[in-house]
């Protein structure tokens, strides 16, 4: 699955950038919910960014919070495929972007399988706050982070296992 030395790397690199951003979550997430729970909302850059505790039945947007047991068993699916491709990355910027990604599908994967009211049917804790935008965690950070990584990297021509798509700009004759 993972042949070589440069394959090895870069699946520790993806995992190693996944286990401190899902702490970094996970954590954050616990001292939302010690600090805020009962509160009023926080300001911390005037009206800019506030925290707010809420928990999350559904997916984006509170969408589809009757189907927390199906977005549950998509987040493993997700997971699942996630790693599939950690393991085949040879790019370190794929590493890291997949890196971020596993650690926003699991972080909240985390919160469905292990929060009230049970597995599989968990709330994810959401706590930041913007203006005109649904309040949303660092797992949700992590996912819109790799996907912007993952349009730059297509953008630059930048295959999985590290090597580049070649332009060519020259038609041939029909």
């Amino acid at each position: 699955m993972n042949a070589g030395p440069r394959g090895r790397t870069t699946a520790a690199l993806s995992f190693a950038v996944a286990g401190v951003a899902l702490l970094i979550d996970l954590a954050s997430k616990q001292l939302a919910v010690r600090e805020l729970t009962g509160r009023a909302p926080v300001e911390v850059v005037g009206n800019l960014l506030e925290l707010r505790l809420v928990r999350n039945p559904g997916a984006a947007f509170s969408a589809g919070a009757s189907l927390t047991p199906v977005i549950s068993a998509v987040a493993v699916i997700a997971t699942v495929v996630v790693v599939f491709y950690v393991l085949r990355a040879r790019h370190r910027g794929w590493a890291v972007a997949l890196g971020l990604l596993l650690a926003g599908v699991a972080g909240n994967l985390v919160d469905r399988l292990f929060r009230a009211p049970g597995p599989f049917r968990g709330h994810v804790v959401d706590f930041l706050a913007l203006p005109n935008w649904p309040v949303f965690n660092v797992a949700d950070i992590c996912i819109d982070v790799a996907g912007a990584l993952f349009v730059i990297l297509l953008l630059r021509g930048v295959r999985l296992d590290g090597t580049h798509h070649e332009r060519d700009d020259r038609r041939e004759d029909r």
